[in-house]
């Protein structure tokens, strides 16, 4: 079945840098949808971004837009998420999730955040100091 693993993160003051990166195996298909969620203590899991390993496209949660940056590697199926300008309220257990992408562009808008991706990684904590 498919595999993610997740690694990066850790701790870092306000206004700093962060990268988590997210190594996927077992895909079967060719076009999968990974994306990005982050759950704090006492809080609901969230959206954070979303990237198609078909054409790129790609879904910020209104959070982070502007700050953070995801990207993808199809060589070895990699999803990567750059966190700059990092602040305490971004402090959370991150996960990466995937699914096959059915729906073209379904990646690249808000569905992506809403979705109950089948395959989840075992999180990365980032935690941000004021």
């Amino acid at each position: 079945g498919v595999q993610l693993v997740e690694s990066g993160g850790g701790s870092v003051q306000a206004g700093g840098s962060l990268r988590l990166s997210c190594a996927a195996s077992g895909y079967t298909y060719n076009d999968y949808c990974m994306a990005w969620f982050r759950q704090a203590p006492g809080k609901e899991r969230e959206g954070v971004a979303a990237i198609s390993t078909n054409d790129g496209r790609a879904y910020y949660a209104d959070s982070v837009k502007g700050r953070f940056i995801i990207s993808r590697e199809n060589v070895n199926w990699t999803a990567s998420l750059e966190m700059n300008s990092l602040k305490p309220e971004d402090s959370a257990m991150y996960y990466c999730a995937a699914d096959v992408e059915l729906l073209p562009s379904f990646c690249g808008s808000k569905r992506s955040m809403r979705y109950a991706f089948t395959y989840w990684g075992q999180g990365a904590q980032v935690t941000v100091s004021p």
